[in-house]
């Protein structure tokens, strides 16, 4: 009879897991997105930067302008890089708590919303960084005759 307890309790902590899991898979897809945009960032401030040591010409204060806005982008993406992955730290910091409480037979519930509050917090806080860096993104693109 113990052995069907101890089951039906690991049953239901892994049930109560599934939804941070999914939330994990969330913000793994989210981080992938954000490091793909610090790469081009910083393959566009290279080009930039090369382009700058090669010519000496009129294209100079566009290009010093265009380095300030990928500088600006770059460190956006840093927050939001840092912000996430502080979130998925918190969520696989909750999935554990909930299994060593079960182990324990522990109430750690308080715990376990608390992490769960500052990784949804963290994650707003990465989110509203890579919303700033897109609006920046964006209006840096001119598109059509100027």
């Amino acid at each position: 009879m113990a052995a069907e307890t101890t089951i039906s309790t690991v049953a239901h902590v892994i049930q109560l897991a599934v939804a941070p899991v999914f939330l994990l898979t969330g913000v793994g897809a989210l981080l992938g997105v954000l490091i793909s945009r610090l790469s081009r960032i910083i393959d566009r401030a290279r080009v930039l930067e090369s382009a700058l040591e090669a010519v000496d010409s009129d294209h100079t204060p566009a290009w010093r302008s265009e380095l300030s806005c990928l500088a600006l982008r770059s460190r956006l993406i840093h927050w939001a890089i840092s912000l996430c992955t502080t979130c998925a730290l918190l969520i696989c910091v909750v999935i554990a708590a909930l299994f060593i409480s079960s182990h324990l037979a522990a109430d750690i519930s308080a715990g376990v919303s608390l992490l769960f509050v500052l990784a949804m917090l963290a994650l707003i806080g990465g989110l509203v960084c890579f919303l700033r860096e897109i609006h920046l993104a964006i209006s840096s693109v001119h598109i059509g005759p100027r």
